[in-house]
């Protein structure tokens, strides 16, 4: 993260009146901002620092398509939730990694922009920096290798327990000799299972912090597990080696099994186990090599489309396509498969449990696909359009006053130079805290000549300095990683470049990924 500390200077070269107190000594410019600026380019003349107007008649944002850049913070806005995880990650059925958007305002009309409403007139701000979803916990934490958290999810214990019902009547059939212990074994063999599919999904990990991709957590769940990566590969070969090594290890445990089996006896405990896993690795394999997200193969087929085309969009399009197709052949294919008897089962003539069960399986199995297909679209289109954040664009004009500085004349010095925002500074022009602007709303103006705007700020940290160069996942990342209303923009040398909303850098969001592709 690219941030910038220690104090600056204001800049200066914004024509703001030169009036001083005559009992302090301001600092030589109160102008913040650069020439250019969203306000001045897109909006004009800024708007002034009048009386608050009526709660009822305040704006908020739409999510539309429009191209002009984020506003001011809005009343009542509350932030949506921004997803992080890679495409690797496969969703519940019904979720989204969509952003919330406002439904304060209806889609289509026009936002207001950093400079079509003054600091006083906003209303009470609520906004906060884009936050990750609350991480629950994901279930039981079963330990950290490679410093990743493994969790085991609650649904992983309903799939344990049908594993042992099922695989137990399995050996009923060919060790009887076993009676209720059969039922231990059956439960060994889940456990040694996903112990498999835990090896599979640390294949993802490992190649993944080879490639100095973050991974936030890998989780076992009901139908097997999930790496999340934090971030996209760089190269489409990369992407594909991730991708792959997953299967690939899959299919060395099968060999591994299958090679144990030639030292033990059939027939035996041990025999069929090892069987069972073997079959069951091979399986794994076989079904995340399909070419289709959120599937292995998908992330496989993606990575190729994206080598060819030269756009990982274009691959991420295709495999998700591919997905979307895969879950229909499932839920129509895989009933159909298992009547037929091809799958080694007996085919049965009239509807009974086990074509329900069959049906059942196929449907969860589909959804999980498509819905794992949706969210790598909505995930690539986010990662698309996050480069149009920037700091520097959705930073607000600023001027800098001294703590006793009362807040009319902070605000008379603001609407002299056309600025949204107020940072207070010491004698030597050195910035230490920024005034909310949710407290400037809050005082009457027949009061404002009265209260000194040091009575207003929020200190600074060290976390709520950003540098007017980060965009993107950068930019979001420094906001999750302090979060608050406001920040100081600065420039690499330490300047003051201005102030940053996070309602503002929310609202871009929205509209960033309300436009099409």
């Amino acid at each position: 993260m690219d941030e910038s500390g220690g104090s600056g200077q204001p800049r200066s070269g914004t024509g703001e009146s030169t009036e001083r107190r005559p009992d302090r000594t301001t600092p030589a410019t109160d102008s913040t901002r650069p020439e250019t600026t969203p306000s001045d380019e897109q909006h004009g003349e800024s708007g002034r620092f009048d009386a608050p107007e009526d709660a009822s008649a305040r704006e908020t944002s739409p999510a539309d398509g429009s191209d002009s850049e984020a506003g001011g913070s809005a009343a009542g806005d509350e932030p949506g939730e921004y997803p992080t995880k890679d495409a690797e990650s496969t969703p519940a059925p019904g979720g989204s990694a969509e952003p919330r958007t406002p439904d304060s305002q209806p889609a289509g009309d026009e936002p207001s922009g950093p400079g079509d409403r003054t600091l006083a007139q906003s209303g009470t701000t609520k906004g906060r920096p884009p936050q990750r979803p609350k991480d629950p916990r994901g279930g039981l934490l079963m330990g950290r290798p490679f410093g990743v958290p493994v969790y085991v999810a609650p649904s992983w214990f309903l799939v344990a327990a049908l594993i042992t019902w099922v695989f137990g009547g399995q050996l009923d059939r060919v060790l009887p000799e076993l009676g209720a212990a059969r039922y231990l074994v059956s439960l060994f063999f889940a456990v040694a299972f996903y112990a498999s599919v835990l090896v599979h999904e640390l294949a993802h990990t490992v190649a993944a912090l080879r490639f100095k991709l973050p991974v936030r957590r890998i989780q076992l769940q009901f139908f097997g597990g999930v790496s999340e990566i934090e971030k996209e590969a760089e190269t489409p070969g990369r992407e594909f080696v991730l991708a792959f090594v997953g299967p690939l290890l899959s299919l060395a445990l099968a060999g591994v099994f299958y090679g144990a089996m030639q030292i033990v006896e059939p027939g035996t405990v041990p025999g069929v186990l090892l069987a069972g896993l073997m079959i069951s690795n091979l399986i794994v394999a076989a079904f995340n090599l399909l070419p289709g997200l959120p599937l292995d193969g998908g992330r496989m087929l993606r990575a190729v489309v994206w080598k060819i085309t030269g756009r990982p969009m274009s691959g991420t399009v295709a495999a998700a396509w591919v997905g979307r197709a895969l879950a229909v052949s499932v839920l129509v294919g895989l009933p159909l498969l298992t009547q037929s008897g091809l799958l080694g089962s007996d085919a049965v003539d009239n509807v009974g449990m086990d074509t329900v069960l069959d049906a059942l399986l196929a449907a969860i199995l589909a959804a999980i696909i498509w819905t794992g297909a949706g969210n790598s679209l909505r995930m690539a289109r986010l990662r698309e359009h996050l480069p149009e954040l920037r700091a520097r664009t959705l930073t607000r004009r600023a001027v800098p006053v001294e703590s006793d500085t009362p807040l009319s004349e902070a605000l008379r010095r603001a609407n002299a130079a056309g600025a949204r925002a107020l940072v207070v500074v010491d004698a030597d022009g050195n910035p230490h805290s920024l005034v909310r602007e949710a407290a400037i709303v809050g005082v009457p103006e027949h009061r404002r000549p009265w209260v000194a705007v040091s009575g207003l700020a929020q200190e600074l940290t060290d976390g709520m300095r950003v540098s007017a160069e980060l965009a993107g996942e950068d930019l979001l990342d420094a906001l999750r990683a302090s979060p608050a209303t406001e920040y100081l923009v600065v420039e690499e040398t330490g300047e003051i470049f201005g102030v940053l909303s996070a309602a503002d850098v929310e609202r871009a969001f929205v509209k960033a990924m309300a436009r099409p592709n």
